[in-house]
């Protein structure tokens, strides 16, 4: 699919994929062309890749991404919505940290836990 961009998760690939030829001792003009041919993409993207392994070296995966729909009542939602904004980041991003923070606290704080 020409002009489709890559996922968090296949761009972070395609680096260390880069990073780990590097490390083989690949030129990276070689190493662009191994990309190329295994990820479908041009040879001018592929050396981006290389040219960001290059830089930074490897780097992490980030986890799938899933749809996961709840009700919240209107005035919470209207909350996450107003701190997100004064943030500057993504209500997905904002909800995602509230849940790890709770979660990681266990149940102590958990009403009837």
């Amino acid at each position: 699919m020409a002009g489709r961009r890559s996922g968090a998760g296949q761009h972070a690939e395609r680096i260390n994929a880069a990073a780990d030829l590097a490390a083989a001792g690949l030129p990276p003009a070689e190493a662009a062309r191994v990309l190329a041919g295994r990820f479908a993409v041009s040879a001018r993207q592929a050396r981006r890749y290389i040219d960001q392994a290059a830089a930074g070296g490897r780097v992490e995966v980030p986890d799938a991404r899933v749809v996961f729909t709840v009700k919240l009542p209107a005035a919470l939602a209207g909350r996450v919505r107003a701190y997100a904004r004064e943030h500057h980041a993504a209500i997905s991003a904002v909800v995602a940290r509230a849940l790890a923070e709770f979660l990681d606290r266990g149940h102590r704080d958990h009403p009837g836990g």
